[in-house]
């Protein structure tokens, strides 16, 4: 027996969050590029509160500063408007103040609009919550905010997306419907990789969120977040820890994920701890590591983490 999860609504298609009815004086949440980009003004909003300092990797403290500024504001409800790191931050911010919660991703890779993981750093470093007060009332999924996208967005977005989904694949707590929605989503983001196919990218990473949100993302995962509390960026850091995971998996995605990854060039990626520390803390991910299909111990994430340091995507052949 298994339990799918979801939004209760989700809205899709080009110019969605244009055309949406939002109610008078929301508090939206972004990042510092929304209003350089015209993403409110997009929106139609009417008379919102405006929060629009959450930063990449976002901390816990910039959660609780929301909710410490406005938990006394009238406002009507809450929306996320921006990448994972802004998606996660509202859905967290959200269930604390107990708001009705519309999400609206700009990037399309981290699927957070449509699942009930929120991933924040504490002490410095990331931890992923999960509960299903994070869900979204609304998702809405608009592919305006994908068709003018630096292609390093795009790039890491993708990869983020495509970890995820493949991951989900393998993982213990995988079933038929999630296995047929990631496997879907990856023949799109291969696609739409390959082929700068916009759309293709939109609803893979929609399929992706859907997937690997009913199970859960793995030992790819669990390695990246030592290298994104260096700084690298989330998908950059998938790049090589997904591609290393999966060969130590047997992944039937392993040479499709490394093609992929190949055709981007990521740069190399490393960490200034010492790898024995590393793995300790690699080790307490429970929520990835006890679903990894394949038993994993703190020598293999040691040797894994070597084998990591030593690739160089961009000279493979």
């Amino acid at each position: 027996m298994f339990t799918i999860k979801q939004p209760s609504q989700i809205l899709f298609g080009k110019n969605s969050a244009f055309s949406f009815d939002f109610p008078q004086k929301p508090l939206l949440i972004t990042s510092p590029g929304a209003k350089i980009r015209n993403w409110i003004s997009y929106l139609n909003l009417d008379s919102p509160l405006v929060f629009d300092q959450v930063e990449p990797n976002p901390s816990i403290e910039t959660a609780e500063k929301i909710i410490k500024n406005f938990e006394n504001s009238d406002f009507s409800i809450i929306i996320g408007l921006g990448g994972g790191s802004v998606l996660d931050v509202t859905k967290f911010v959200a269930s604390k103040l107990k708001k009705f919660k519309i999400l609206i991703p700009t990037t399309f890779g981290s699927g957070s609009e449509v699942t009930r993981i929120s991933v924040l750093k504490v002490n410095g470093n990331k931890k992923s919550f999960h509960n299903d007060n994070f869900f979204a009332d609304i998702a809405i999924i608009d592919s305006y905010f994908i068709e003018n996208s630096p292609i390093e967005i795009i790039k890491n977005s993708a990869i983020d997306a495509l970890a995820q989904c493949s991951e989900g694949y393998d993982s213990k707590l995988a079933n038929v419907y999630t296995k047929f929605l990631c496997e879907h989503a990856f023949n799109f983001l291969e696609d739409g990789i390959l082929n700068m196919n916009k759309n293709r990218i939109v609803l893979g990473s929609l399929y992706s969120g859907l997937g690997f949100g009913n199970c859960s993302t793995t030992l790819g995962h669990a390695l990246s977040y030592v290298y994104s509390n260096e700084g690298f960026s989330h998908g950059h850091a998938l790049a090589y820890t997904t591609l290393i995971a999966h060969k130590y998996n047997n992944s039937k995605f392993y040479e499709r994920f490394k093609k992929l990854v190949n055709y981007f060039s990521f740069p190399k990626i490393h960490v200034s701890k010492k790898f024995d520390e590393c793995a300790d803390l690699i080790l307490t991910d429970k929520k990835h590591i006890d679903n990894n299909p394949k038993l994993i111990l703190k020598n293999d994430i040691i040797d894994l983490m070597n084998e990591i340091e030593k690739t160089n995507l961009e000279k493979i052949s």
